[in-house]
């Protein structure tokens, strides 16, 4: 029997893995799909030789996790950081860029650039001090209280009516609320806020790198070093039950508390069962790929240097899409995250072809193809763009939530994204990886520091099953030098 039993192979309950089996322990996965990776998949989708990422493509967390840090990812694969983080496309043939410098974004924002660098100055001075503030439980008293002040300032401003107080053009609103609006939430927000600042930051002091090959480079990474170290991954095992484990001293589910209620059942106290039952799920979203005849056709052409793309125009009209999918209806004009990644890394791609990642947001448990109204807002901005699709594939949200069980309603969040969502996650506790049963802890997105792919949910987890039950502490992680 092992010590320690893991489900889900997505980026938290193998960053959980690694943890536990780099401290000497023996640990079993079972993921009950056929693959692992979650969120982290690359499939040949439509056609041989096209690679898409099933769900995430970008991966600012890479080299900003305080988990892949110690991890030392960067070193276990290659990363490839375009000089262009991400851009916003305008009428007319503008755009916004946000560019790794900082000064040259500023410098092409007009007359707004020095407000820009203004409220994005001190967040990139201070990026640790925010990563180890925003991934960790809220809950706490902050170790960089500096960092956390100026971070929380910034976000009360561009989370309310505050927002465009210093500015007075279009491009850097545009820009700051495409990088808000991957919080899938309200605009604006203070969830919102918070999620554009930090990963806004990101951009400028450390980019949003793509991996060589896809994002399952990621979870084979962490995979391999399971294995280094005496684990086992079981695929296509779906766990329902707690009782279909083996016997082991610590579990570690990287579920929804959904799922941790119908696997974990009458064994949870009834205060604890409601509070999951409580827990609240976002919107959902809509997948659409594409295998593309050449490049997409930027009527910015700048934007071709982009490795994300956030398409649907001024702030304003990204706020008007997100308010309609929060008050339950199908934008009409949505908001498209595109990322371009075939436009950096070769081995996506025969030569000359192309792959694009996009998605928009919808509301919970939608069944409507969004893909219509995704081609027309890239046509917008990028004319002749419907003429290169050779073929598209498209995953509705309700299409989402079958694919894996975590994203319920489409919600790849695993949990809504707003200000008591932060702190309720999946219930308010100084140590929420922790259930009341003993050794069974959650190390889920629905877990603090919440979505993205970071692995800290899983260290969270596996720092506590370490302690509690085995009297350990996390050890090293990197690559011996």
């Amino acid at each position: 029997m092992p010590d320690v039993a893991v489900v889900g192979a997505g980026p938290n309950g193998l960053a959980a893995a690694a943890v536990m089996a780099r401290a000497g322990l023996s640990v079993e996965v079972f993921e009950a799909s056929g693959a692992i990776g979650g969120g982290t998949r690359t499939t040949e989708l439509m056609r041989p030789g096209y690679f898409h990422d099933v769900c995430s493509a970008v991966h600012p967390m890479a080299v900003a996790s305080p988990f892949f840090r110690a991890f030392e990812l960067n070193r276990r694969l290659e990363l490839i950081t375009p000089y262009v983080s991400y851009g916003s496309p305008l009428d007319g043939g503008r755009a916004a860029l946000s560019y790794t410098s900082l000064e040259r974004t500023a410098a092409e924002l007009g007359r707004d650039g020095a407000a820009y660098r203004r409220l994005m100055a001190p967040l990139v001075r201070h990026v640790g001090g925010i990563m180890d503030f925003t991934q960790n439980q809220l809950l706490r008293v902050p170790r960089t209280p500096i960092a956390a002040g100026i971070f929380g300032l910034r976000t009360l401003e561009q989370g309310t009516g505050l927002w465009n107080v210093r500015f007075r053009e279009e491009a850097a609103p545009a820009m700051l609320s495409g990088v808000a609006a991957h919080a899938v939430s309200h605009l604006p927000s203070l969830a919102s806020s918070a999620a554009g600042l930090m990963l806004g930051a990101l951009g400028h002091a450390k980019g949003w790198p793509i991996p060589l090959g896809g994002s399952a480079s990621i979870a084979g990474a962490l995979a391999r070093d399971i294995i280094d170290h005496g684990g086992l991954i079981h695929t296509g095992t779906p766990i329902d039950r707690l009782e279909q484990l083996p016997r082991a001293r610590a579990t570690l589910l990287d579920v929804a508390p959904r799922g941790l209620l119908t696997m974990a059942g009458d064994a949870l106290p009834p205060r604890y069962r409601r509070a999951l039952q409580r827990f609240r799920y976002g919107s959902g979203s809509c997948k659409v790929d594409f295998i593309l005849a050449g490049p997409v056709p930027w009527q910015a052409r700048e934007l071709a240097d982009a490795g994300t793309v956030h398409v649907g125009g001024t702030r304003a009209e990204l706020a008007r899409a997100e308010n309609e999918v929060s008050a339950g209806r199908h934008p009409e004009r949505p908001y498209v995250l595109v990322a371009q990644p075939s436009r950096f890394d070769p081995s996506r791609a025969p030569a000359g072809k192309h792959t694009l990642w996009t998605y928009c947001h919808v509301p919970a448990g939608s069944t409507k193809d969004m893909t219509g109204a995704v081609i027309a807002q890239l046509e917008r901005f990028a004319p002749g763009f419907r003429d290169l699709v050779l073929e598209s594939h498209v995953v509705t949200a309700a299409g989402l939530a079958e694919y894996n069980r975590n994203y319920v309603g489409g919600d790849f969040s695993a949990g809504v994204m707003d200000l008591r969502g932060l702190v309720q996650r999946p219930v308010v506790s100084p140590v929420p990886w922790r259930t009341p049963v003993k050794g069974l802890y959650l190390c889920s997105s629905s877990t603090p520091p919440g979505p993205g792919v970071t692995g800290m949910p899983g260290l969270h987890a596996a720092r506590y099953a370490l302690k509690d039950i085995f009297g350990l502490e996390v050890p090293h992680l990197g690559l011996k030098a």
